[in-house]
């Protein structure tokens, strides 16, 4: 297996007695709930109306499960991306993710929300668990492909500085 490709937001290159060493930096708390928050403000703009339309729903009753998906979603967020990073520092000595690496944690992300989902958006809509599965799955197939740009830019647009960047040993 190869390395992963770093970018500047996951790791910043130090000089030492034996020549540059990596320093691997970890998300606070705080980047992370805005990291959160504007994905699921982001996406309710773009699902809530575009839901409507597509699934021939109410725009209250999208927005509702917009809204509730949207809440589950940042809790889920949160706990996925902590521990992923931190699984990955621990079994890699890296947050950096390579291409191949990004759409696995889009993917695994996703296969765990409609795991949570899905009764959900069955209940709600009084549908059976085959239709919600439909639903959930055009969902995740858009969210997919969001998180991953999503993801990309962010880490891009707010790259971690290098006062929180740790060395590894």
């Amino acid at each position: 297996m190869t390395a992963p490709c770093p970018t500047p937001a996951e790791t910043t290159w130090v000089s030492n007695t034996r020549g540059l060493k990596p320093m691997t930096a970890m998300r606070t708390s705080k980047d992370r709930i805005r990291h959160t928050l504007l994905f699921e403000a982001i996406a309710l703009a773009i699902v809530t109306p575009a839901g409507a339309l597509l699934f021939d729903l109410s725009f209250a009753s999208m927005g509702i499960l917009s809204v509730l998906a949207s809440l589950v979603a940042t809790v889920w967020n949160y706990l996925y991306n902590y521990g992923f990073d931190h699984a990955m520092l621990r079994l890699t000595g890296s947050t950096a993710k390579s291409l191949p690496l990004r759409v696995f944690h889009a993917v695994a992300f996703e296969a765990g929300m409609l795991a949570i989902m899905l009764p959900l958006v069955a209940w709600y809509l009084g549908i059976s668990l085959y239709m919600a599965f439909m639903m959930d799955i055009l969902l995740a197939a858009f969210f997919m492909v969001y998180a991953f740009i999503f993801n990309y830019a962010y880490d891009w647009i707010f790259p971690i500085p290098a006062a929180q960047v740790k060395t590894q040993s």
